[in-house]
């Protein structure tokens, strides 16, 4: 018999899915996921329940139901001052992953160059690999993930195509600050790439403000800047994601689409549409909550002798574990936590090219978009643990 694809084969157990199955193997309180333990806003959950049963169920248009994609554009008016045009520049995705792979297919062929910065989400290599593209890595140096000027512009050459900007950034915690952002556009505009935008954490930042680089001079026309309900709305298992894009992109993302799953839930279409509508204190107070959490977490931690890493947005705090390791890597003592301490965390060498150089092997990144209580039980087997 015919071999499958033999990348795809390949491809080992994600260290996700073995932290997640020792987690449930031993009953810990897994901050590795990083998904809210707590439903999103009831209204929007009744929002969805109802367009069930007002017989729209059928395929929603390709690019998305025409009042989320105008709730999308109305979004990046009042919270960036982008002008879009709904019909034309948004295009809705089940999930910003599917919008992410999207995108690629729109501007990537083979042999093209990609510059990603590390570490990163697990899937942008593997979507890179299946189109044929060349990831060219260029690595954040902790503690204060520093973007590294020399590095990055090594990175773009003749063959670049595009770059992936990953604001507010997993596992980092990282929020891109405006002279970053000025240093990426200026390569973007000197080496006539594209830029892809993945801002799924756009409202959970914390007293930094978030800025798109699709607001810099001459990145209207390069960027597709990619958001998420499930991250605003706290909704992750709805899967809706949107792409806002120049007309001239949005158009190629939107075949990209329309061959992987062309339409979207219709009712939680309707119901994210309701959300993005809200008033400015729902998207306050999701970020004050989250910040609370990430600190009671990064309090407790330092409680417990770990450094911790800046953590200016998203869901995740990393802790440096040399303190507490004994010589273990990462992946040991992550394994060792939630194994001995019940706790199950996720190794920050996992978020780097395998193929690359060594990563960090002193880092583990833990989740705080959890209850409060949660997070004080964490603290609390991870003290006894390490007495």
């Amino acid at each position: 018999m015919k071999t499958p694809n033999q990348y795809l084969a390949s491809l080992p157990t994600t260290i996700f899915t073995i932290m997640s199955q020792l987690a449930v193997k031993h009953g810990a309180v897994n901050l590795g996921q990083g998904f809210p333990d707590t439903e999103g806003p009831q209204d929007i959950i009744e929002v969805a329940a109802d367009a069930l049963r007002d017989g729209r169920n059928q395929y929603a248009p390709l690019t998305g139901l025409p009042e989320l994609r105008e709730a999308v554009a109305a979004s990046n008016r009042r919270f960036y001052g982008i002008d879009v045009d709904p019909a034309t520049e948004v295009v809705v995705t089940s999930g910003a992953t599917e919008a992410l792979a999207a995108c690629l297919m729109a501007v990537v062929e083979p042999g093209d160059e990609v510059v990603v910065i590390e570490p990163l989400y697990d899937t942008y290599l593997p979507a890179l690999k299946l189109l044929g593209a060349v990831p060219r890595c260029v690595r954040l140096a902790p503690p204060h993930w520093s973007l590294p000027e020399a590095e990055l512009r090594a990175a773009f050459g003749p063959k670049t195509k595009a770059i992936m900007l990953n604001s507010p950034m997993n596992p980092s915690g990282k929020v891109f600050i405006r002279e970053e952002l000025e240093l990426i556009a200026e390569l973007v505009r000197e080496h006539d790439v594209y830029a892809i935008c993945d801002e799924v954490y756009e409202h959970l930042t914390f007293h930094v403000k978030h800025i798109p680089l699709m607001t810099l001079p001459g990145m209207r026309e390069r960027c597709m800047r990619i958001g998420s309900a499930g991250k605003s709305f706290s909704l992750t298992g709805w899967k809706v994601g949107y792409v806002t894009a120049p007309a001239a992109l949005a158009s190629v993302v939107a075949k990209a689409h329309q061959v992987m799953v062309f339409a979207t839930a219709p009712n939680l279409q309707r119901a994210v549409a309701y959300g993005l509508n809200k008033d400015d204190s729902y998207y306050e107070g999701l970020s004050a909550q989250m910040e609370t959490q990430r600190d009671l977490l990064r309090d407790g931690l330092h409680r417990l002798g770990f450094e911790t890493l800046p953590a200016d947005g998203s869901y995740f705090i990393v802790a440096d574990i040399s303190r507490h390791a004994a010589g273990r890597s990462d992946v040991e003592f992550a394994r060792w936590l939630v194994e001995h301490a019940g706790v199950a965390t996720i190794p920050v060498s996992a978020f780097y090219d395998p193929q690359g150089d060594a990563p960090p092997q002193n880092l583990i990144r833990f989740a705080f978009c959890k209850k409060p209580e949660i997070l004080r039980e964490a603290l609390k087997r991870l003290e006894k643990a390490l007495s």
